[in-house]
């Protein structure tokens, strides 16, 4: 019976991924009740959990920061492709989407992620140690795309509305991938080792101190990856329409839709930060984070620019006064964290209470 129990636990990493996708195929473009919602709720969450499996074995197999690169990019494409998806179906009435999408992600990776681990990693080891040249340089990328991509807008006069003229949108798009190809050429090149963490594993992980995976095993962990991943975004599109119905029936705005979809969205790369975190690993988790948002910015705005080509109606990409206060302080809040290279509780408290207070002036705005 022990080597029943075993052998499911080997094997349940391979099963819920194409287990995750036929779920998706027999309930997507349906509207769900209850009953079927919250089943596909436990096969998301599974299909979360296989995710992270699949991305710490292709991480221990090529290396950091090359495995939280391939996470944080994986789930990006994906994403963007649903953004694009529902916005050349959804008309006039998306006009927001990407916006609304692209900056929640940025506020739960940078605040959330970030926040949490390292509140985690510091109440277990006092202080939570990383390395200050890679996470600055990390943050200030995010800040710039952030600030061209979705401040900018706000403020040009070529267009009525918080949006840009063709000729200011391509160049927002060719300078976040400029910005995002020369952090992915930093972080991977001659520079690899400010990205890597500054404390070895936990003498209690011994599953990182053995031998890597084979090029086979780590092939399959990738492709399962990858199949995992679309299962996520899929699934949680298809949780939409619960969601908005619940949120309609609470008398909740509908922008936190947006918010809990993002959430959902960015587990993977949530509970693969708080393990790292509990591995003293503190710079896998921040990699993920600046990483998961600096993907969102630098691969979606190019792809909208792209698709605004079939779109109907303007294209609002600048946010609210409100927004760009909460994206500022962030940046303030996160330059202070990182410049030390290392942090205490009251860092990934502060960093939390800045997403609380988002997730509550999107419910109450």
């Amino acid at each position: 019976m022990a080597f029943g129990w075993r052998s499911v636990a080997a094997e349940w990493p391979l099963v819920i991924p194409p287990v995750a996708v036929a779920v998706l195929g027999l309930t997507w473009g349906r509207h769900i009740g209850t009953v079927l919602a919250l089943a596909v709720a436990v096969v998301l969450v599974g299909a979360v959990l296989a995710a992270v499996h699949h991305a710490e074995v292709v991480a221990h197999k090529v290396g950091e920061p090359f495995g939280s690169l391939i996470l944080a990019v994986a789930v990006t494409v994906i994403e963007v492709g649903l953004i694009v998806t529902l916005m050349i179906s959804g008309g006039p009435a998306t006009a927001s989407l990407a916006r609304d999408t692209v900056f929640a992600a940025v506020m739960i990776t940078v605040n959330g992620i970030a926040g949490l681990s390292l509140l985690v990693g510091s109440r277990r080891y006092g202080v939570a140690l990383f390395n200050a040249e890679g996470t600055g340089a990390a943050l200030a990328t995010v800040a710039s795309l952030a600030t061209l991509s979705l401040v900018l807008p706000t403020f040009t006069t070529s267009r009525p509305g918080p949006e840009f003229s063709s000729a200011q949108l391509v160049f927002a798009a060719v300078a976040s991938l400029v910005l995002y190809g020369m952090f992915v050429l930093t972080q991977t090149g001659p520079h690899r080792h400010f990205f890597l963490p500054v404390i070895a594993d936990e003498p209690e992980t011994g599953d990182r101190n053995s031998a890597p995976p084979t090029g086979r095993m780590a092939g399959m962990s990738l492709a399962l990856l990858v199949v995992a991943l679309c299962a996520v975004v899929g699934l949680a599109k298809v949780e939409s329409p619960a969601i908005e119905d619940a949120v309609e029936d609470a008398g909740l705005p509908q922008s936190i839709v947006g918010v809990v979809i993002a959430l959902l969205v960015l587990l993977p790369e949530t509970l693969a930060a708080v393990r790292a975190a509990q591995r003293n690993r503190i710079q896998i988790s921040l990699n993920l984070a600046f990483g998961s948002a600096m993907a969102s910015i630098g691969l979606t705005i190019p792809a909208i620019a792209v698709a605004s080509i079939w779109l109907d109606g303007p294209l609002l990409l600048g946010l609210g006064p409100t927004q760009v206060v909460l994206l500022a302080i962030t940046v303030v809040v996160g330059m202070l964290t990182v410049v030390p290279g290392r942090a205490t509780r009251l860092q990934g408290g502060v960093h939390l209470v800045l997403l609380a207070a988002y997730v509550f002036l999107s419910v109450n705005p």
